[in-house]
């Protein structure tokens, strides 16, 4: 049995909803949905870096160094934990009264969470309190975000041309790579300020600025027309009365193989972006202003790698680009790891750089049309947003505590945790039906949902 419906293809007559409402343009709706994105992804990945260079010092003092980085990391994956809950919440909400309100209450929460954050008092302050805090603030944060991505790719990839699917869920997607920019990039330009400066006031900064771009954000988004796939699900009254039993009932293979198919995206790049900044620091001893430009040189690279990946994905389809993605993340796991040994600055940027394009680019870029062509729009905001979310939680969440627990036994055992990720997720695309070039519109009157 085919695993995404949407492999059935729409009888002769079938006139498909229009590709963008009226007054908007499918460019207009992914770029949209880029900006969202990009804040929710800002304030997600300044907390993930902050982790790793401030909270292990203000919030889990009492620890040694790597037992402190440990706890930190605890305390960032309880954020992927939260995100299947937002996604299954927001799902059922985006499946049952639409797209655009879940993605205006999302942005919101996350702006609030991460504002609180940098108000937060330090261990030193409230003591046991502090931690805690932290803790359910970046709960907060991961239903955010977990709620975000489903309705954010599906207003772009709704819109969009069936040949183009690929191309423009590549936008929303390229909302990490800015996100990750704007987050590493506000956090090392504070970072320069003299050590008990940065740590007493300057990392709070990035943080509260990020009020004044969620009210950006809301503008942008209060703006958006509905879906036109989910305004003729809406129109025909074929709402999904609780979608997650629906498509966990009808298309439970789906569900599955959408977590197997992202697993290894998500546990390389927090690899990439979380983990090496501890690494190279404590463990190389590179100087932390190293690393992080390494970590931005590589998502500026990603600007043009993952709408390339997008559109090639439309041409070759999703399952060849990420079977290369895949096995990139799997044959230069090692060479990673060696690169960033030398300690040399320029052949650190250039390890963080090709894992990033060659590596996360194929698998991240298409994941938005793929997962979404898996499922049928009356449940494809939960379907989409359930597998992604478990897929963050146990990849992304776990991975940099995978990481830091192997640091005793090398470089091998660092590099065999990628090699492995990058193999489960080839398996899992072996495992999926080719989705490119067939109709996003396929829940209609006379198409069975399995």
């Amino acid at each position: 049995m085919p695993v995404p419906v949407t492999d059935r293809v729409a009888p002769a007559g079938f006139s498909r909803p229009s590709v963008a409402g009226p007054g908007q343009r499918v460019r207009s709706v992914a770029l949209a949905s880029l900006v969202g994105t990009t804040i929710e992804w800002y304030d997600f990945f300044l907390y993930a870096t902050a982790s790793a260079l401030v909270f292990n010092r203000l919030y889990f003092p009492s620890f040694d160094p790597r037992t402190g980085t440990l706890a930190a990391f605890a305390a960032n994956a309880i954020g992927f934990l939260a995100r299947p809950a937002g996604g299954i919440i927001a799902g059922h909400f985006g499946d049952r009264v639409g797209r655009k309100s879940m993605l205006v209450i999302t942005l919101a929460i996350m702006g609030i969470a991460s504002f609180c954050i940098g108000i937060l008092p330090t261990y030193a302050q409230i003591g046991a309190w502090a931690p805690a805090l932290l803790v359910t603030l970046r709960f907060v944060q991961g239903l955010g975000v977990g709620g975000e991505w489903g309705g954010a790719v599906l207003m772009a990839i709704e819109h969009a041309p069936d040949g183009k699917r690929g191309f423009y869920g590549s936008w929303p997607q390229m909302g990490v790579p800015i996100g990750l920019i704007l987050a590493n990039g506000s956090l090392a330009a504070f970072s320069k300020l003299p050590e008990a400066a940065f740590l007493a006031w300057g990392w709070r900064v990035p943080f509260l600025l990020s009020i004044a771009l969620v009210a950006v954000g809301l503008f942008i988004r209060l703006r958006l027309a509905e879906s036109p796939a989910f305004a003729r699900v809406k129109e025909e009254r074929r709402e999904a009365r609780v979608p997650v039993l629906d498509v966990l009932r009808e298309n439970p293979r789906g569900v599955v193989l959408s977590i197997g198919v992202q697993i290894g995206e998500k546990a390389a790049f927090y690899v990439y972006t979380t983990f090496l900044i501890f690494y190279g620091t404590a463990k190389v001893g590179l100087p932390r202003q190293t690393i992080l430009t390494g970590v931005l040189i590589g998502a500026v690279c990603m600007l043009f790698s993952l709408p390339a990946a997008g559109a090639l994905s439309d041409r070759l389809g999703r399952r060849p680009v990420y079977l290369f993605g895949a096995g990139m993340t799997a044959a230069f796991a090692y060479p990673l790891y060696r690169l960033i040994d030398t300690g040399s600055p320029s052949l650190v940027w250039l390890a963080l750089s090709i894992a990033l394009i060659f590596a996360h680019s194929p698998l991240w870029a298409p994941s938005a049309a793929f997962q979404s062509e898996f499922f049928e729009p009356r449940v494809r905001y939960t379907g989409a947003s359930l597998g992604a979310q478990i897929a963050a939680a146990l990849g992304g969440g776990l991975s940099p505590i995978i990481a830091t627990a192997l640091l005793p036994l090398g470089r091998g055992a660092l590099a065999s945790q990628l090699v492995a990720m990058g193999v489960l997720t080839a398996i899992a695309v072996l495992l999926s039906a080719e989705t490119a070039g067939h109709s996003l519109h396929a829940d209609i009157p006379g198409f069975p949902s399995s």
